[in-house]
């Protein structure tokens, strides 16, 4: 009996203190972040980078704690203070827990084009960049010290990875250049990724789990690294189909976001041993670049919003523990230790310097990458801090018993110090390069847009006061009173305002980009609507942003130049046409002449709507005469634009009777479910009859969610019973011709064969037009004509270059086949001959 009564309270006791244990850690955890959340006021009031703020806070408890400890009687402090040293961090609990979520939240806030723009410069610097500088690093140390080679390079690839979040932060607050903002995060990203590949495999080598030979570590790195790569994506692409398949609730999809980014980090470094932050790098960029045409944009924002909060939470959580672990590593620093200290930081920015003004412009001559401005590398250079990841990787080395003591205090020592220079004074410091190269202030375009906003925004504000105060019967008097200082304001914003300082020229490449945004703010809607499919969306988001690319890169012309080219077919189109006439499949062929449909209606509608509602908007802001060659530029790209569709709706009248009774439908669905949610919010139905009400509705209009089909009609049955040049055939001759035809479309402006080119042979025209351009004249034929037989029954080189003017849908009669159909049918034969010779006298007079 007494047994079991010892075995009951030994049971209760392990239930008390695991209740303690957590109660401290749920103390700590909320706590931490309350603090986290006072730290925001102050830092910003002292003008210090928020990180930087949380690390002084955790070295500063840290400090203090153990007095702290010391003095039960203050009771809730002592708690709080006991509860967070519970929370000891360790480097399985960044690299598994805080890792993902500040890598994932960085990543997809990167602009995907931009991020490509100088994504050379930022792979070299990211890969090259450290490996030079980790070779640096320990080849000093290693000479000036009796550590190993192996551990002293362990230690300059661990201090050569860059932590930009509160460089990021200061960006953000200064309203740094986007560029320099994405050069910078981009090269820490890959940067991070690097140094971590580049860790474990000196690790292996250094604990002998590996052969340490050059070759071996080139194969591990790209194995690991773009390993990594691939399964972020392959991860990434799986939950975009998810997101597409999974309702219309908010909260699964951004759940899936959260998902996808610890899944991704974990399949790749703990599965598949491959780059755990580079898997989560590329599934965010990936997810970053398709996810704003699978979600609605409203989704989108919530989904940044909750990214945000997490990167908010992790960079609090982790920046606090990480400074209270500071003062229990650095407790062993002695003065040689100190001096080797200094000799690692001047090594460490000596490195960076060489590469970031060596490196980079040595790329920029050789034409490997783009001109990078002075200000932008100083800024690199200084704004390289060293943080989280740097920690997390000295902490893997201090917590493994494989590393011999000397090893495991000499790289903790040296990193732990190496991370607080950078925070204490490069963060801090960082504003000072900026402004010193004037890369904080606007560029005088900004500056002339700011003025005029400012004018307009002030004036529209003194006219509803006076409205207002009309309303209100206040006097003219008191009025006058409250909208003096407005006026004021406008004098002294006009004065400000240097009209010759831009052209008219700048003002209109300005109008144009408001545009481009304008347009690419149209589609979203459209999307949201379900207007236009996902599909179409990514490419009319795509077509957005090259346009601003060709405004930026060459003014008005490249603009011009890049809109009517994308009027033409690209490649892919091309690509489809050669395997349609090579197989005779016309699937790929279909899904992109509806592609092509889709979007050119989608252009054509937000034309139409950008001329009228950016007639009076435009004028105010860019000025008269620019605004008026802007809404010329926009009608003569919508006429442009609506050529292109004519073009296709002439050839595919039935598709485009289709889809604009889908626009109606779908126009029609969404005021029915406007008019619902309006009811719900005056309360004249509830949410319960509401909720019947739209999926009675959406039962109605089923239909909306399969996709319009387009039928090219290019089965040579059918296009030979069409043709009245076949009619008087029976049906089994025709179909004894069909066989013997390939059907073929023609595009528009394509040419179908030229002057003097072989005979191989001749053509019957289904649908369409087709212009024939002989020496001294040129001949338009159309529908149940054809043409090349002259060169065939002469077996002569062409005489004429024939070109399709619209989609003409083609029979193709090669050499072989004409002569077997000929020698079957001689009525045919007859027809064909006679007709041959009608125009060889027609082409000599």
């Amino acid at each position: 009996m007494s047994n079991d009564s010892a075995s009951i309270d030994q049971a209760v006791e392990i239930a008390q203190t695991t209740d303690h244990a957590t109660m401290l850690m749920v103390l700590g955890t909320s706590g931490l972040l309350a603090l986290a959340v006072l730290v925001v006021p102050l830092a910003a009031r002292l003008k210090i980078p928020f990180t930087v703020m949380l690390a002084a806070i955790g070295v500063l408890i840290g400090f203090g704690s153990n007095v702290i400890l010391t003095i039960p009687w203050l009771g809730f402090l002592h708690e709080f203070v006991h509860a967070l040293n519970s929370l000891e961090i360790t480097s399985e609990a960044v690299f598994f827990v805080f890792l993902p979520a500040l890598v994932f939240e960085s990543a997809l806030a990167i602009d995907v084009r931009r991020l490509f723009d100088d994504i050379s410069s930022i792979l070299m610097l990211a890969i090259l960049g450290l490996l030079i500088s980790t070779a640096v690093i320990g080849l000093t140390m290693s000479h000036l010290t009796h550590i190993p080679l192996l551990a002293c390079l362990l230690l300059g690839a661990i201090v050569s990875a860059t932590d930009p979040v509160a460089v990021v932060a200061i960006f953000k607050d200064l309203g740094a250049p986007q560029r320099l903002a994405i050069l910078v995060e981009g090269e820490s990203l890959f940067n991070d990724a690097t140094a971590i590949v580049v860790f474990t495999i000196i690790s292996a080598m250094l604990l002998g789990q590996s052969d340490p030979t050059l070759l071996s570590g080139i194969a591990s790195f790209l194995k690991v690294f773009f390993g990594g790569i691939a399964v972020g994506y392959i991860t990434a692409r799986l939950s975009c189909f998810l997101l597409m398949h999974i309702g219309d609730s908010n909260l699964p999809k951004i759940t899936l976001t959260i998902s996808l980014a610890y899944l991704s980090f974990i399949v790749a470094e703990h599965n598949l041993h491959v780059s755990g932050v580079m898997a989560v790098v590329t599934a965010a960029l990936v997810l970053g670049s398709r996810g704003r045409s699978i979600i609605t944009q409203s989704a989108w924002h919530g989904l940044e919003e909750v990214w945000e909060q997490v990167g908010f939470i992790a960079n609090s959580v982790i920046f606090i523990l990480v400074g209270l672990k500071v003062p229990s590593i650095m407790a062993a620093m002695n003065g040689q230790q100190l001096m080797w200290l200094v000799v690692l930081l001047f090594t460490g920015f000596s490195a960076r310097f060489a590469i970031i003004f060596g490196l980079v412009p040595l790329m920029s001559r050789l034409g490997w990458s783009t001109q990078v401005s002075t200000g932008y590398r100083a800024v690199m250079f200084w704004g390289g801090l060293r943080g989280a990841v740097s920690l997390a990787l000295a902490l893997a080395v201090i917590e493994n018993d494989g590393f011999a003591p000397e090893i495991q205090e000499f790289v903790g020592v040296m990193v732990t110090g190496f991370v607080l220079f950078t925070l204490a004074i490069n963060a801090t410091t960082v504003p000072l390069v900026m402004r010193a190269f004037g890369l904080a202030k606007l560029g005088p375009a900004d500056t002339a847009i700011r003025d005029r906003a400012f004018s307009k925004a002030m004036s529209n504000v003194s006219e509803r006061v006076k409205g207002t105060a009309r309303a209100m019967h206040v006097g003219e008097e008191q009025t006058n009173q409250v909208i003096q200082p407005y006026l004021t304001l406008i004098e002294a914003s006009s004065t400000r305002v240097r009209p010759d300082e831009l052209s008219d020229q700048d003002w209109l490449l300005i109008g144009l980009r408001m545009v481009c945004l304008n347009e690419n703010k149209a589609y979203a809607k459209m999307l949201d609507r379900g207007e236009i499919s996902p599909d179409t969306a990514r490419h009319l988001f795509r077509q957005a942003a090259d346009a601003r690319d060709s405004i930026k890169h060459g003014g008005l012309s490249a603009y011009l130049d890049d809109y009517r080219k994308k009027l033409g077919f690209h490649w892919h189109t091309k690509f489809a046409m050669f395997i349609q006439r090579t197989t005779g499949n016309s699937g790929l062929l279909a899904k992109n002449l509806t592609s092509r449909f889709q979007v050119l209606e989608a252009q054509c509608t937000v034309l139409h709507q950008l001329k009228e509602d950016l007639k009076t908007q435009m004028s105010e802001m860019i000025g008269e005469e620019a605004s008026d060659e802007l809404q010329k530029i926009l009608e003569r790209r919508d006429l442009e634009t609506e050529q292109s569709l004519k073009v296709l709706q002439v050839c595919y009248p039935d598709y485009a009777k289709d889809l604009k009774k889908r626009v109606l439908q779908q126009t029609a669905m969404r005021l029915e479910l406007g008019q619902y949610q309006d009811m719900m919010a005056n309360s004249l139905i509830s949410k319960e009859v509401a909720g019947e009400l739209k999926q009675d509705m959406a039962d109605r209009y089923q239909e909306l969610q399969q996709n319009l089909s387009l039928d090219l009609g290019l089965d040579a049955t059918t296009l030979v019973s069409k043709m009245h040049f076949f009619e008087s055939l029976d049906k089994g001759s025709q179909h004894d011709i069909a066989k013997l035809l390939k059907p073929r479309l023609a595009l528009p402006g394509e040419v179908i064969f030229e002057k003097g080119s072989p005979p191989d042979a001749m053509y019957f025209i289904s649908t369409g037009a087709i212009r024939i351009e002989l020496d001294k004249q040129t001949v338009i034929i159309g529908s149940g004509d054809f043409f090349g037989e002259m060169a065939l029954l002469n077996q002569q080189p062409r005489i004429a270059s024939v070109i399709s003017d619209g989609f003409s849908e083609l029979l193709v009669l090669h050499t072989k086949d004409f002569s077997e159909m000929i020698s079957k049918d001689d009525q045919l034969k007859q027809q064909i001959e006679g007709i041959a010779q009608r125009r060889a006298i027609e082409n000599q007079d």
